[in-house]
């Protein structure tokens, strides 16, 4: 199931970029932060009413702990969404899809700082693998050693998906119900964006454009059904049967699949739409660096477990 959700939200990259472009069209003179905040604001208000129409009895219900569950993931996830959203601006939709992926890397290293034991061999030989992956994927310059913001705010938001995953995988959130937990992490999410499209709004924006344009709305329900209702309630839901190890493995998948979608559903979103998107090619920096990071991804995942993190 969770390699379901991985796909869904490997659909998520290349429909943001879209959605975000026609916005630009709709909407002249916004901010990338302004942008950013408007394409989270629908996706999360409808996903928070639906659900909330589905378990309007547990969300009556919800337990204290539900509560602190539901709350601290729709915080990490906000902060994750705008940082990621507004680097997917300036970057490639499969270079964001692969760089979110560093949590895998940063989780077995922050468990095994808490448990204060030096990293092992295999952890070290991952952030290598990592770091390289992603100096050829983002197109490293080597005469300044600076990442684009795009890349450095992809990589930010890996930070806060990690304090997300964590927080999902916390032993006395175990008997927590998933539904009323997305329902109360979707209002945190709508909550904030919405905060953050009223303020940054250009003066005299046409919002109503938004709401009006067929494409637009189509966009947004395919992001709503799909990429958030589902995605989010699947991840929500079996996550928490498994490890923290075995899930970082399997969002590993995530990447995998926004490079084989980005090869043609830009197009088909771009004849949607009207837009200039175009269908992204298996570069050497694609293979070369998307597979360097896969394999770390992979090899920290499937190290011996009696092997110190």
């Amino acid at each position: 199931m969770l390699l379901l959700g991985n796909l869904l939200w490997g659909v998520s990259f290349p429909l943001i970029k879209s959605l975000v472009l026609l916005q630009e069209r709709l909407v002249p003179g916004g901010s990338s932060w302004f942008l950013t905040a408007s394409t989270m604001l629908p996706r999360f208000t409808f996903g928070a009413l639906v659900l909330g129409l589905i378990c309007f009895r547990a969300v009556r219900t919800l337990t204290r702990s539900e509560f602190r569950q539901g709350l601290g993931l729709g915080l990490f996830a906000l902060a994750g969404m705008i940082f990621q959203n507004d680097g997917l601006q300036f970057t490639s939709a499969s270079t964001s899809a692969f760089l979110t992926q560093f949590y895998a890397i940063m989780i077995p290293a922050w468990l095994a700082l808490r448990a204060r034991r030096s990293p092992s061999w295999v952890v070290w030989l991952c952030g290598a693998l990592a770091l390289a992956g992603m100096a050829v994927l983002a197109r490293l310059d080597w005469h300044d050693l600076k990442l684009g913001r795009g890349e450095w705010e992809t990589l930010i938001s890996s930070v806060f998906y990690m304090g997300q995953i964590l927080w999902l995988g916390r032993p006395e959130f175990a008997a927590n119900r998933a539904l009323p937990v997305t329902t109360l992490m979707f209002v945190v999410l709508a909550t904030g964006s919405g905060v953050m499209s009223v303020a940054l709004a250009p003066a005299g924006a046409p919002m109503l454009a938004l709401w009006t344009d067929p494409t637009w709305l189509g966009y947004t329900l395919i992001l709503t059904a799909a990429c958030t209702l589902a995605a989010f309630t699947i991840m929500n839901k079996w996550q928490p049967f498994i490890t923290t190890t075995e899930a970082g493995l399997l969002y590993c998948s995530e990447p995998v699949f926004t490079a084989l979608l980005a090869l043609f559903l830009p197009a088909w979103f771009s004849l949607w739409g009207g837009l200039d998107y175009l269908n992204e090619t298996l570069g050497v920096n694609l293979l070369v660096g998307g597979g360097l990071i896969t394999l770390a991804n992979v090899l920290i995942q499937m190290k011996p477990r009696n092997v110190a993190a």
